[in-house]
């Protein structure tokens, strides 16, 4: 737990864990207040367990919801009431600790100093100037009119990226290889930042889940200015985010990556069955350890693997924990005893033909059971039963419920609801941008790169390799008055772990077309290689640390266009949804 003390009454803290509480109340706090909405994010712990944590270790909780970048004189007159109502020490939280300790300083600019406050705030590592004209008001009790003395803080930077994961990170680091004197700020909230394709070998026991995390200030390129916080509104007809603070930032040019979000409350019964009951997910940091701790358990009964409607991010990542898994049980004699069964959404085994044959052999020699059109649709964690809801040959749909005693899901996945409801969304959610190009169709200064776009490729780390250094060469075209010429040509790579030491190596671009890294001659794509698993547990993870996030650019140079495109959208590449 990270708290941050503003005062001897009051500390301050990001989203705290259910074990955090008994952590506070070992420190002496008597009060555990929440600001943040439920469901903001899709890792978030909703107040309902942290109320439950509290009452179990004799503490006081609060839920005080307030809107991200738009805080009221209502709510702050009520945080005030709240604290002079309840017993202290009070530790109040929210998403990044930013509402609360905003909320805190408002309040108290009714008796205290702007700059005492603005001082501590600082000093716990939070930047408030944005407010102070606010404070001031509040503090002088002046009659002036509100909006003004309410008008945000705007700060101003060439090239804003919204996202410090996989995409944002690699497109920063890529403009300031081009150009390092280029003003580039970084709107992240996130103080870990993760290295995703590791968490199906950590659910496969080959890796430590640690190896996967870094905290996002040693990954931030040095020459960006961060901002540990998150968008609230995108203003794009002025040029502007809004942070959840209230503050706003300018930009030149903009880059959307906040990748996308997993809908586990899609699911009934889903969220608060994992990590229990034999349901876990290789899509969360914290469940990839119980991934495999259910596969060392498993000695008999049923496996259910699944995989939700397109678009996921990793497709082949149901696949990945499921031959995984099989491999693990057939070592250990197990296998015979278990059913297992893969029920997929979709009406084939992987989107490329060209991969399916080995695939399909390495089902049959696991004897997996085959699910087409199977989609999970409620999970009854405690009495163990799935319900999915299948599609027949004529298109009609009926419930089948199945018991399990493993089950593995993949939830289903959407735009950031900050996206979806901006203007720069489709009719789906996503950003919309050229598939060739990644530039937003109507706002030209604008670009999106990896998940959260909908061009029609694979959403992979492996993508946002080659989509990075095509919107770094794009962004600064664009900021010098020219056309966006680098060109993306969809490519995407999952390399499909189909047993412990060999991988089916599956590079491809739109259209299904293959784009092999290698020669057939060294990695054949096509069929399983150690050589690939090496690339996997080996290569891999260092070309993404110290080669895609620093900016290098090894097999990753964009081609470009001979003349200005018109915009039109690329053939649907990866729906994955190939009839059998």
């Amino acid at each position: 737990m990270e708290r941050r003390k503003l005062s001897p009454f009051i500390s301050v803290s990001p989203q705290i864990s259910v074990e955090d509480v008994g952590v506070a109340a070992s420190l002496g706090f008597n009060t555990i207040v929440c600001n943040r909405p439920d469901n903001e994010s899709d890792d978030q712990i909703n107040a309902d367990k942290i109320k439950q944590a509290a009452e179990r270790n004799g503490l006081t909780f609060k839920h005080l919801p307030v809107v991200s970048g738009n805080i009221t004189d209502d709510d702050v007159s009520a945080f005030a009431k709240l604290m002079a109502d309840i017993k202290g020490p009070v530790l109040a939280y929210c998403r990044t600790g930013t509402r609360s300790c905003t909320l805190w300083a408002l309040a108290e600019a009714a008796h205290l100093a702007p700059q005492t406050l603005l001082d501590t705030a600082q000093e716990a590592g939070y930047d408030l100037s944005g407010q102070q004209s606010r404070m001031q008001q509040r503090f002088e009790q002046s009659t002036a009119d509100t909006s003004q003395a309410n008008a945000p803080s705007v700060n101003k930077h060439t090239v804003v990226i919204v996202g410090g994961g996989a995409g944002g990170q690699s497109v920063a680091a890529s403009i300031l290889k081009r150009q390092p004197q280029t003003d580039i700020a970084i709107v992240e909230p996130a103080e870990a930042h993760y290295y995703q394709p590791g968490w199906t070998l950590v659910g496969g026991g080959v890796f430590e889940r640690e190896q996967t995390k870094r905290q996002m200030r040693d990954i931030m390129p040095k020459a960006a200015k961060w901002y540990q916080t998150a968008v609230s509104q995108f203003l794009p007809e002025q040029q502007r985010i809004v942070l959840e603070n209230g503050d706003q930032i300018a930009y030149q040019s903009l880059v959307v990556a906040t990748g996308l979000k997993l809908d586990w409350e899609a699911i009934p019964g889903l969220k608060e069955s994992l990590g229990l009951h034999g349901v876990t997910s290789n899509y969360r940091f914290d469940l990839a350890p119980y991934t495999w701790k259910l596969v060392q358990a498993t000695r008999k009964g049923k496996a259910i693997f699944t995989q939700p409607p397109m678009p996921i991010k990793c497709a082949g990542a149901p696949q990945k924990a499921m031959y995984l898994s099989c491999d693990e049980w057939k070592r250990s004699n197990f296998l015979k005893d278990i059913d297992v069964e893969f029920c997929t959404a979709g009406a084939a085994l992987f989107g490329v033909k060209d991969y399916v044959p080995a695939l399909q052999k390495y089902v049959d020699s696991y004897g997996i059971n085959l699910q087409f059109q199977h989609n999970l649709i409620a999970v009854d964690g405690p009495n163990q039963k799935a319900t999915f809801a299948v599609t027949d040959s004529n298109g009609h749909t009926s419930e089948v419920e199945k018991s399990f005693d493993m089950l593995h899901v993949c939830p289903p996945q959407k735009a950031p609801d900050v996206i979806a409801k901006s203007p720069l969304a489709d009719k789906a959610g996503w950003v919309d941008v050229s598939a060739e190009t990644l530039q937003h169709k109507q706002y030209g200064n604008i670009y999106a790169v990896g998940d959260v776009a909908n061009a029609p490729n694979a959403k992979t780390a492996a993508a946002v390799r080659k989509q990075a250094p095509v919107v770094a060469e794009n962004v600064l075209s664009t900021l010098a008055g020219k056309p966006a010429m680098a060109v993306y040509e969809g490519y995407g790579s999952c390399p499909l772990t189909v047993e412990r030491g060999k991988i089916v190596l599956a590079e491809f671009g739109y259209g299904g077309k293959l784009q092999p890294t290698f020669p057939a001659w060294l990695v054949d794509g096509t069929k399983p290689t150690r050589l690939a698993w090496f690339l996997k547990e080996k290569m891999l993870p260092w070309l993404y640390w110290d080669i895609m996030l620093k900016g290098k650019e090894w097999l990753a140079k964009p081609k470009h266009l001979s003349h200005r495109p018109e915009p039109h959208s690329a053939p649907d590449a990866c729906n994955f949804e190939e009839k059998k």
